[in-house]
């Protein structure tokens, strides 16, 4: 999934753990379930239009990545304060796997990401366990450019549900 959509699940979790539980169990529930979310999310992105890799040369994809990138930076801007620790624990599978450690393994061994000797220290290892393990019955779409609707549609949903509950 793309992380406006992380970000908008991980802000309905801390709003939901804050507004029905108590200290300390908010703030340890927001903080395993935003992790888990991230998990979930991904498995399932297989619905989506989420290529592997970059295709530069696809004006659908760039399109769509501007855009996407642009409301995920705006969500993260917005939501910040106070939803910090539902986002970053919701995005720390991504800050560790795709800015800090293959950015490292990348320079280390000249690889692509695949062939890196350290592939089994990314988290994302366990979200293809998961999505094996679990749904493996899903449609792949993630070449289908009418993959959008599905996260657009989510994103929808999740926006409103946080408008109703704040």
């Amino acid at each position: 999934m793309e992380t406006i959509t992380h970000n908008l699940v991980a802000i309905l979790i801390q709003i939901l753990c804050f507004n029905f539980l108590i200290f300390p169990i908010n703030i340890i529930l927001t903080i395993i379930l935003s992790f888990f979310s991230h998990v979930l999310f991904d498995a399932i992105s297989v619905i989506t239009y989420h290529t592997p890799e970059k295709m530069e040369n696809d004006k659908f994809w760039k399109w769509w990545h501007i855009i996407i990138y642009g409301l995920s930076i705006f969500s993260l801007i917005l939501f910040m304060i106070p939803y910090w620790l539902a986002l970053f624990f919701a995005n720390i599978m991504d800050l560790w796997d795709w800015v800090i450690y293959r950015p490292i393994q990348k320079k280390k061994y000249n690889v692509v990401h695949e062939q890196y000797p350290g592939k089994k220290y990314y988290f994302h290892i366990f979200v293809d366990w998961f999505r094996d393990k679990f749904f493996n019955w899903l449609p792949r779409w993630n070449y289908k450019k009418g993959g959008i609707i599905v996260e657009i549609i989510m994103i929808t949903i999740f926006l409103f549900l946080i408008v109703i509950l704040i």
